[in-house]
């Protein structure tokens, strides 16, 4: 099973070497998943929620006054993003970066445009943590996300602009891309908080005594997604620090400081992470000094019988000599004096262990 994973991933990585830089080739796992375009058109005072049935319409946004958010589900369909970026002018390396779900979380500045690609973190019905890409074009007018697959942890912001709720309406496309990052930062927050659960509950079985024999698998496993969460999360304060230097004219001064808030947010979650991964390195060495504790046990008590059949065994290798001058054997009651004495030996030895407490 570890050699089909470790090949499954050498072949995922395979797919791009020697291709020509800007080739669009789909790395993720969702290649089952449809084509799908929801578009919010909106100002203060008009909403228009649209499903794009044709790709093409897409470009009737781009000029436009208003605010417009293009949701794309669905990055398997390669020529379906090619064709956007032909109409929002993006550049193809971005496109590659769009449908190549292994991308590290990173920011690229454009002359027009910003892009942005992060991470959306969620726990599956059997607590499973889901990674998936999210990659966001910041325009004049208009945000593009770019995801796997419907399912999101934008329901929240589609309210609110759906109701007016907030300032979303009111102000431009970059506190839109502000609403997206902070609904992902934000849903951080819970995913932290599940580890959290996870790793006391660990713990309380190690202190316990009573831990399962399949407990050390499942510390290495939730050591394992701690640290997909670190490298997922980390990347994205670099991010938010670059956009909060206010440097770029898409993004207005009033706005740095809700990213500001969202950089916060993120020294929050790295903390935690970071004290996460001290515990989990705790449980370790705490699984394996219970472990020890109990060998240690098996062995005291091993060496305890060792110890009280020592000298019984002394006893009866020396009247099991085959000597003819001992004087003991012709006594009549020989054999139940004997008896007495390494009975009475092996009552003391127990006393004395016991007033020990080493039994």
């Amino acid at each position: 099973m570890l050699k089909k994973k470790i090949k499954k991933r050498t072949q995922e990585y395979k797919k791009h070497v020697g291709q020509v830089p800007g080739t669009l080739i789909y790395t993720g796992q969702k290649s089952d998943k449809d084509f799908h375009v929801e578009c919010f058109d909106y100002t203060k005072d008009h909403i228009e929620e649209s499903v794009l049935l044709n790709i093409e319409d897409a470009i009737n946004y781009k000029e436009t006054d208003s605010v417009t958010w293009i949701n794309v589900d669905g990055l398997k369909h390669t020529e379906q993003i090619e064709n956007i970026g032909k109409q929002y002018d993006l550049h193809p390396l971005v496109l590659e970066d769009i449908v190549n779900t292994t991308q590290r979380p990173k920011i690229d500045e454009y002359d027009d445009y910003l892009f942005v690609v992060l991470k959306m973190l969620y726990y599956d019905t059997d607590e499973n943590i889901i990674i998936e890409q999210v990659s966001i074009v910041l325009g004049k007018n208009y945000v593009i996300t770019f995801q796997e697959a419907e399912g999101d942890v934008f329901g929240s912001i589609r309210e609110r602009i759906r109701l007016s709720n907030g300032r979303i309406r009111g102000l431009k496309s970059d506190y839109l891309m502000y609403a997206l990052i902070d609904a992902i930062v934000d849903h951080y927050f819970s995913i932290i908080e599940t580890l959290g659960n996870k790793i006391e509950d660990l713990e309380t079985e190690l202190f316990s005594g009573h831990a399962r024999e399949n407990i050390n698998i499942e510390v290495q496993q939730l050591k394992r997604e701690i640290l997909k969460v670190r490298r997922a999360i980390f990347p994205l304060r670099e991010i938010i620090n670059r956009i909060e230097k206010g440097e770029h004219p898409l993004i207005y001064k009033r706005t740095i400081t809700y990213y500001r808030d969202i950089y916060d947010h993120l020294i929050q979650v790295s903390e935690n992470i970071d004290i996460y991964r001290e515990m989990i390195w705790s449980l370790m060495d705490m699984y394996m000094t219970t472990i020890s504790n109990k060998m240690n046990e098996v062995m005291k008590v091993l060496t305890i019988i060792a110890t009280i059949f020592i000298p019984l065994t002394f006893i009866a290798g020396i009247y099991g000599m085959n000597f003819e001058n001992i004087p003991e054997l012709h006594y009549k009651y020989g054999y139940h004096v004997l008896w007495g004495i390494m009975i009475l030996m092996f009552l003391a030895m127990l006393y004395y262990f016991k007033r020990k407490k080493w039994l």
